[in-house]
């Protein structure tokens, strides 16, 4: 049994901490409001209220409090909140806060937005904040998420890293986001995980005895357009593929994942919906 720590118990977070209470271990997760860690409470876990941009020394607190073994950061860079560098402080903070405590490892639940804009094969090694500093095919965002690995990687403790591709499963049903696409490519994957994968990566990955960076995505795909009409014929409802064009992009490749050992519930994108 190990004492682990979710920060950010939303989609992702809220499962996953049911997942490995159900496993054995102590788990507490947080939440930023009181009205969240009710919620939380009211399911059966360990909650508390944390938010890194306030209360600095409270998750060290917390962490000598519940004597804490893992931390998982598992919380949304709300980049389209216009919170640009304040996901990298954020892990900054995290980091800061867990070396002279019981914590060993970290895990980070980061994103594929980390690779440059590129139409070909990505792989881990095809992102590091060592390459995105010179290369202008990095967007910014992709930059903030690198310092915030790379900061997690710098911190003398263990860590995992794990870059999940477009999540979806309850509540999250592909056809739903129809609406919001400008349009839809024939050329383009649809790099895609379910949730339940993403917890599974997440669990394996924080349980590995190496320090890993690895991407999370469903190992077999279609282009976006097929993988969203798909969707659309699935899902029942009458909604309308957007402009279907011919625009090339990255294709995120999880083989280093399965060669670690991890085995995926769904191994094809069109199991998902």
């Amino acid at each position: 049994m190990k004492k682990i720590m979710i920060i950010g118990a939303g989609w992702l977070g809220r499962p996953l901490a049911h997942y490995l209470q159900t496993l054995g271990h102590f788990v507490v997760a947080t939440k930023t409001t009181i009205d969240g860690v009710s919620l939380l409470v009211n399911e059966g876990l360990h909650a508390e209220q944390l938010d890194l941009t306030h209360n600095g020394n409270h998750l060290r607190t917390l962490i000598e409090q519940y004597d804490i073994e893992l931390v998982i950061g598992c919380f949304p860079p709300g980049f389209r909140r216009g919170l640009d560098k304040q996901y990298a402080d954020n892990w900054q903070h995290i980091v800061e806060s867990t070396q002279s405590t019981s914590v060993t490892k970290l895990v980070m639940v980061s994103s594929t937005t980390v690779y440059p804009n590129l139409s070909q094969p990505m792989i881990e090694t095809d992102a590091a904040y060592a390459l995105a500093q010179s290369e202008p095919l990095f967007s910014e965002n992709a930059r903030q998420m690198l310092i915030a690995e790379q900061h997690v990687i710098d911190s003398q403790l263990d860590y995992g890293i794990v870059r999940c591709s477009g999540l979806i499963g309850p509540d999250r049903h592909p056809a739903r986001f129809v609406s919001k696409l400008k349009q839809v490519s024939l050329s383009a994957p649809a790099n895609m995980i379910h949730q339940s994968d993403a917890i599974g990566a997440i669990c394996f990955v924080a349980m590995l005895e190496s320090n890993q960076v690895v991407n999370a995505t469903t190992p077999n795909t279609v282009a976006k357009s097929e993988f969203y009409r798909a969707a659309i014929e699935r899902s029942g409802e009458s909604l309308t593929l957007p402009p279907i064009v011919d625009s090339p992009d990255k294709r995120i490749i999880s083989d280093k994942l399965s060669d670690l050992g991890y085995r995926f519930h769904f191994q094809h994108t069109l199991e998902l919906i």
